[in-house]
């Protein structure tokens, strides 16, 4: 196992991987190729009033399409904490504009999203 520090928006990530496979010509070990899925962050430039996140999770899922209308209190959102799904409802009436995609690791008072 090789150890990495990983830093993603400032914050640094010990990770651990496991070499497998092997080059049975030079006897050295070689990496196969292992697909996975990136999640990436967008940035936000709106301004307007920010969604923040209440509590650290992972996005399940995003009820509304970005850009789209949306009432005070309308759930825009799902983000699992502790194994328990929790609605993300909108602040304010007006646009919402997200800074996170489904899948996304959100920490406390993250930018979620911003309703302009």
């Amino acid at each position: 196992m090789r150890n990495f520090i990983v830093t993603i928006d400032g914050k640094s990530y010990s990770v651990g991987v496991e070499e497998v496979g092997a080059d049975t010509t030079s006897g050295v070990s070689q990496p196969k190729t292992v697909s996975a899925t990136s999640v990436t962050t967008p940035k936000i430039s709106v301004e307007g009033e920010k969604v923040l996140s209440p509590f650290p999770g992972i996005i399940k899922n995003i009820l509304v399409a970005d850009g789209s209308q949306v009432k005070k209190d309308q759930p825009i959102m799902v983000l699992e904490a502790m194994k328990m799904d929790n609605e993300i409802t909108a602040p304010c009436d007006g646009i919402v504009t997200f800074g996170i995609v489904k899948g996304a690791n959100v920490e406390t008072n993250a930018v979620l999203a911003v309703i302009g």
